[in-house]
């Protein structure tokens, strides 16, 4: 390819579904193995999405044990009681070497930054509460030139005050950025302020997606 694509100096990537297996995975597991309705623990997230316990838990105005209390109550009142905590656990899935191997290519030619909804957990830049887990994850956020979390900045996405901060911080033009997310609803306001985004469906298809807009080999 005849890259890098000028255009563009940095790129956005969000963690849990792109760098890692999705978390949706491991609530598919967990919902199975608890006798739980299909997709429960989204549809607890699907109500009051700006003020239930995880929105208010991703921006760090709550703490672990009131997220446990908060979600429990919410999980509750659909039938079904689920403690925070447990959720927590599963958030992490297993890092994707490929997707890794493209953030140290991409650093070659580019800012790399990560933009996640994260938790405070007690271990630091909101990672898992497994030592083993959060010293895998803490060598990727490494990795990143910058790392804006929704618990530290106090916003989240898809809040389009979220992204402002981060391109702010860099001193970049949205449309200078290309965004990697496994979710439309983070894609869509991203989008909408001129960034080139890309819904990362697996990791083949999206760096086959981002080497093709960076003029990059990152298969």
């Amino acid at each position: 390819m005849p890259g890098p694509n000028r255009s563009f100096k940095a790129v956005l990537w969000d963690f849990g579904g792109v760098i890692t297996e999705s978390p949706f995975l491991a609530f598919a597991r967990f919902e199975h193995e608890r006798g739980l309705p299909r997709d429960f623990l989204r549809r607890v997230n699907t109500i009051n999405p700006d003020g239930n316990a995880w929105a208010r838990f991703e921006r760090g105005e709550l703490g672990v044990a009131e997220f446990g209390d908060a979600f429990e109550a919410e999980s509750s009142a659909l039938g079904h009681p689920v403690r925070g905590e447990a959720v927590i656990e599963l958030l992490y899935g297993e890092i994707r070497p490929s997707m890794v191997d493209a953030l140290r290519t991409c650093a070659e030619h580019y800012t790399n930054a990560c933009l996640t909804n994260n938790v405070k957990t007690g271990q630091g830049h909101g990672l898992p509460t497994s030592a083993t887990r959060a010293a895998e994850v803490a060598r990727v956020m490494a990795l990143f030139d910058v790392v804006f979390e929704s618990s530290v900045i106090g916003a989240r996405k898809p809040e389009l005050r979220f992204y402002r901060l981060a391109l702010e911080q860099m001193g970049i033009d949205a449309r200078e950025a290309v965004y990697l997310d496994d979710l439309g609803i983070n894609l869509k306001p991203a989008r909408a302020l001129g960034m080139t985004t890309i819904k990362v469906q697996d990791a083949a298809q999206a760096l086959h997606e981002l080497g093709s807009i960076l003029q990059l080999d990152l298969a």
